[in-house]
């Protein structure tokens, strides 16, 4: 730990959160990788449209909820299309709105892949 670090705590905190985090990052994103082919970023983008439960998730809502760039949130969406798991729409009220929706690998592939995040997770945090 730095003198700067030492001097404050809430620094010091704020440095274990980020390597906390960093670490249940790089944990979920290659056993994600490993054994479903998609990143963390995917997994987490199929996980909020799942947990939406809407049928149709707006793509301006699903970037409010997921801690993803607006960047990010198109890229994972653009690929996730890419591999058949979610489908693009026009809101045909509005052609400016664009709606996310799951497919049925979409589900196949989020279903398969849970077990593994849930179990980083846990493993993460010591249960």
């Amino acid at each position: 730990m730095t003198k700067a670090a030492a001097r404050s705590p809430l620094v010091a905190e704020w440095r274990q959160l980020l390597d906390r985090h960093a670490a249940v990052s790089c944990a979920l994103e290659k056993a994600l990788q490993d054994g479903h082919g998609i990143g963390l970023s995917e997994f987490e983008t199929l996980d909020r449209v799942v947990d939406a439960n809407c049928g149709k998730y707006r793509m301006a809502d699903l970037a409010g909820d997921i801690h993803l760039s607006q960047s990010a949130l198109s890229r994972a969406i653009t690929r996730l299309e890419k591999d058949g798991l979610v489908e693009r729409s026009a809101c045909v009220d509005d052609r400016r709105s664009v709606f996310v929706c799951l497919t049925a690998r979409g589900r196949e592939v989020y279903d398969a892949a849970l077990p593994t995040h849930r179990e980083v997770l846990r493993g993460s945090w010591g249960e």
